[in-house]
């Protein structure tokens, strides 16, 4: 499972506070507990500073890295200079968050991307809007995946997020995205699913026991990552059991390992 912290975004007060006040130790404490906590990969967002998000995104990629030894950043943008002057100081491979089907968006990111070892999210949008149907994300799926294989980014380096919206405005909602990835994982080999599926429970009570159902369930579908907050370790535990019991921990090794680090009680 690849797991992608998602608690360094300037939508949140703390880190919005961190980010202008230039308070580097706040930062690479979030930066470092997500790190500790199983995370792959450090989102980073500075996406509500109209005229200021790429210096501030690149500031962040720079205090990240400095605090966690060089581990990779997710940046999370959909503007194309903003990505830019973040992998200009970034070391090593990032992840793209996100490319999606919209032309301008498309247009603008993909030379960012293309020919090189970097990861993408591919969100299953269009100019056409939301996807509402397991149907329309695949038609979706199918023309990204297409357009990034042709501009030599590998399989491998894709995540399609086949996008979660929330139940409490479609009761379909929810089994239309666990079938959209179930069908994505077996017509396109090689692929990976991602997605942050906090949206699912918008509007309703109990978020986290809907959010951490709604994850064991996309698993068994075949997802392979999440954009989740690490620290929430109930939600850690529960993919670590559903990955076990989905027959992707070899010997339950992992499951074991987090038992004896105490990290499922």
């Amino acid at each position: 499972m690849f797991i992608v912290g998602e608690l360094i975004n300037a939508s949140r007060k703390p880190i919005r506070a961190a980010i202008e006040a230039q308070d580097t130790a706040a930062i690479q404490k979030v930066a470092v507990d997500e790190l500790e906590a199983g995370a792959n990969y450090i989102d980073v967002n500075a996406g509500i500073f109209v005229g200021k998000e790429a210096n501030y995104l690149k500031w962040l990629v720079e205090i990240v890295q400095e605090a966690t030894s060089g581990a990779p950043c997710c940046l999370d943008s959909p503007d194309p200079k903003a990505i830019e002057k973040a992998l200009s100081v970034h070391k090593g491979v990032a992840m793209i968050n996100s490319i999606s089907l919209e032309k301008e968006r498309f247009q603008g990111l993909l030379p960012l991307i293309a020919g090189t070892d970097h990861k993408v999210v591919a969100l299953c949008m269009s100019d056409e809007g939301m996807p509402e149907t397991t149907d329309d994300r695949l038609a979706i799926a199918d023309k990204l995946i297409n357009g990034l294989v042709q501009n030599n980014i590998p399989m491998d380096n894709i995540f399609v997020d086949p996008l979660v919206q929330p139940v409490s405005t479609k009761d379909t909602f929810g089994i239309e995205f666990l079938e959209a990835v179930e069908r994505i994982m077996t017509t396109f080999k090689g692929i990976h699913t991602m997605c942050g599926l906090s949206n699912i429970s918008y509007g309703l009570p109990i978020r986290k026991l809907l959010n951490q159902s709604f994850a064991v369930m996309a698993i068994d579908r075949g997802l392979d990552g999440l954009i989740i907050n690490p620290l929430d370790r109930q939600m850690m535990a529960n993919i670590i059991a559903a990955e076990t019991i989905a027959g992707r921990d070899s010997y339950c090794a992992a499951y074991l390992g987090a038992y004896r680090g105490g990290k499922l009680e």
